[in-house]
């Protein structure tokens, strides 16, 4: 007897609720944390509809930056970090600037900030324009990276280096000239014996459990040229990680020799970029 079909997400009770209520907590949290920073940004002596506008630089910047984050969790670790930090950083204006501004009309009827508060105010704009310049471009390069890597991986898996070739003996039946001149072979058997023992087959000087490397050259360099793209480096592991990943394999010779010489090719584009 098999087993009923597991539900699928959208299919458990009470789902469709949870996410409607994580929407509507979302838009009074953000409505509620607009109305404290535009009244800290008409105490930061912003003027006129530029008020309506100051709340988006720092809470806008906390939603797009938490998207970013989707998007770059396949990214390295210091781009990652990086984005937290940038969220973090807004976060932590957002809850401040909220807590100034209770503080302050619990204070009294008007809202009055120091002038270190007020400076601190001034500043956010440029530097959510020069962070959000920078996410951009992070996650630009994260996106080419991957768009290259994913043209470089073959559509089909290597098929005739995965599938084994026919090892069976082909059995060779006796003629009956070979049955009829047993002393001829007898005769050409030191013959042959003196052959192979003047040229021994020649022995390949591969370690024990080496696997020999299968991936093209073009596969190779492209997916090498796509990591040095993201990372500006190619370290030897992450090349090979990525050629055993597209279902090939990889000396670890091979794979230093290809990873040097694309990092050259970096290090040499970066020293004519400097000197023009």
């Amino acid at each position: 007897m098999s087993s009923p079909a597991p539900k699928a997400p959208s299919a458990i009770r009470g789902g469709r609720a949870i996410r409607v209520g994580i929407a509507l907590l979302a838009v009074v949290a953000f409505a509620l944390s607009y109305d404290a920073l535009r009244q800290m940004a008409v105490a930061g002596h912003v003027r006129g509809l530029l008020t309506y506008l100051f709340p988006l630089v720092i809470d806008g910047f906390i939603a797009i930056g938490i998207v970013a984050l989707i998007i770059l969790r396949t990214a390295p670790v210091s781009s990652r970090f990086y984005v937290w930090m940038l969220v973090g950083v807004a976060t932590g204006t957002s809850i401040g600037a909220n807590v100034v501004h209770a503080v302050g009309l619990n204070e009294g009827t008007r809202l009055r900030l120091n002038n270190a508060t007020a400076g601190a105010l001034s500043a956010i704009a440029p530097l959510a324009l020069a962070g959000a310049v920078h996410l951009y471009l992070v996650m630009n390069r994260h996106l080419a990276a991957s768009g290259a890597m994913a043209e470089a991986s073959p559509a089909t898996p290597p098929a005739a280096s995965a599938t084994p070739g026919d090892d069976r003996p082909i059995r060779q039946e006796q003629t009956d000239d070979d049955a009829t001149a047993p002393s001829a072979k007898a005769k050409s058997a030191p013959e042959a014996n003196a052959t192979i023992t003047k040229s021994p087959p020649a022995k390949v000087n591969r370690k024990k459990g080496e696997r020999k490397t299968t991936a093209p050259d073009n596969v190779l360099w492209s997916t090498a040229r796509a990591i040095g793209a993201e990372h500006g480096t190619v370290p030897r592991t992450t090349l090979e990680a990525a050629i055993r990943a597209q279902g090939y394999t990889i000396q670890k010779d091979r794979a230093k020799e290809i990873a040097n010489a694309v990092t050259a090719e970096l290090a040499s584009a970066a020293n004519t970029d400097a000197a023009a």
